[in-house]
């Protein structure tokens, strides 16, 4: 008898597939001739047709090179940090196609010399925060923070409060890093009183800046007391403040979270901050303040390694200058509207109804801010096949029902959000 594993198609052959051969184009040899392989081998195993093998290689490429998932973020957590942080704007995720290709991005076609790296992202920063006499941009805030112990602090002390020696996630530590550098920390202060005093008293020759720490991911209340920046800027030595989430300006919906605009009025020389979180845009570390001493972090050799790429220069740029971006929009959400939208959406969903519920900052800003919201409550026992299913769709589980908070589902996501749910109950 014929052996059925002699009709098995040869790998060339199957390459030659008007559909491998496109899908090898966008993906890549490697990855096509895999899921080839694959096929091939359910075939010789008997578990397909070998004039399946084609049909099911095709069936099993993934639909793009990254084993990246797009999700729909229904969590209600605005800056979520585990699902990337930020969303970026339209104009952003253009902006990096953009920067994709060759690109101006350290050269001036004008000229035909080198021009400064990133000059668009930093004259649109400049620009957002005028209070600033120079900024710079680096891969990220503790990046940043790292650079400014480099420059400003190396074999000296680092004066802060001791209330402010903050873990930032996944076990990083704030003292750590800053120890990483050779400067020492000189800890003033309790955890939950620091005054004036304290930091006038740990001056000294060895002192390189104070630095006052936002402390972003948790509070403490009661008996408290901290010195503030108006009242750290009248120190003769200079002030550093990490305001951490990135806010440039001041915000209606969150009074208490400081901003640079505001922390450099008051006084500080330099303010470090995140570009992926309250601003809405890429991954990257913000410098903003006295021109000679962001000139001095720009020139320290570790600035080099610790720039930021073409991509992020141009993601950054579009955030500053284009429409706002999805974190400001979720911030400023209007209730009525959310509850319009999920009305519609369970109408169209059995076993949906309306909820409303209590949304969250996230990604380490404004602890303890609930932002009112509506959501389309589901069976709890719905939660996983939407997060593994094709859109992901990712939401919480409260009370035994799982809730799909709409404050962080952008409108254009609402017939995404539906499918998700009829590919679950269908």
């Amino acid at each position: 008898m014929t052996d059925p594993r002699r009709r098995v198609p040869r790998t060339d052959v199957l390459l030659a597939h008007p559909r491998l051969a496109e899908a090898e184009r966008v993906l890549g040899r490697a990855l096509v001739k895999a899921a080839v392989v694959a096929a091939q081998d359910r075939a010789r195993a008997g578990e397909i047709e070998p004039e399946q093998v084609a049909e099911q290689a095709i069936a099993a490429l993934p639909s793009s090179a990254t084993t990246l998932r797009p999700v729909v973020n229904a969590t209600g957590v605005v800056v979520h940090t585990n699902l990337g942080r930020a969303p970026l704007s339209q104009a952003a995720l253009d902006a990096v196609v953009t920067a994709g290709r060759s690109t101006d991005v350290e050269f001036d076609l004008a000229t035909g010399r080198r021009a400064r790296r990133g000059r668009g992202a930093l004259a649109a920063l400049a620009e957002a925060v005028p209070a600033a006499g120079g900024v710079h941009v680096v891969n990220n805030n503790a990046a940043a923070l790292l650079l400014a112990a480099l420059a400003l602090a190396p074999g000296k002390e680092i004066v802060i409060s001791r209330g402010e020696l903050v873990e930032i996630g996944d076990g990083f530590r704030i003292p750590e890093l800053l120890a990483s550098t050779g400067a020492r920390l000189r800890e003033v202060g309790t955890t939950n009183r620091t005054s004036l005093r304290d930091y006038s008293a740990a001056l000294g020759p060895d002192t390189g800046f104070v630095l006052k720490v936002h402390p972003s991911n948790f509070r403490v209340t009661g008996f408290t007391a901290e010195a503030s920046v108006r009242e750290l800027a009248t120190l003769d030595v200079p002030l550093v403040v990490d305001i951490g989430s990135g806010l440039l300006a001041p915000h209606p919906v969150l009074p208490d979270e400081p901003d640079a605009t505001t922390v450099l009025r008051d006084g500080a020389d330099l303010v470090t901050a995140s570009g992926d979180k309250l601003l809405g845009g890429p991954q990257a570390g913000l410098l903003l303040g006295s021109a000679e001493l962001v000139e001095r972090l720009r020139r320290h050799p570790a600035a080099r390694a610790l720039r930021v790429d073409k991509l992020t220069l141009a993601a950054l740029e579009a955030t500053l200058r284009g429409a706002e971006p999805p974190v400001a929009r979720a911030l400023v959400a209007d209730l009525a509207e959310l509850r319009r939208r999920a009305d519609a959406l369970a109408s169209r969903i059995p076993a949906a109804s309306v909820v409303s519920c209590r949304s969250a900052v996230g990604g380490g800003g404004a602890p303890g801010v609930e932002l009112p919201s509506v959501a389309v409550s589901l069976p709890e026992s719905l939660a996983e096949p939407l997060r593994t299913g094709t859109p992901s769709v990712v939401g919480r589980v409260e009370h035994g029902r799982c809730l799909l908070d709409l404050r962080t589902v952008g409108p254009d996501e609402d017939e995404l959000l539906l499918a998700a749910v009829r590919a679950c109950t269908s």
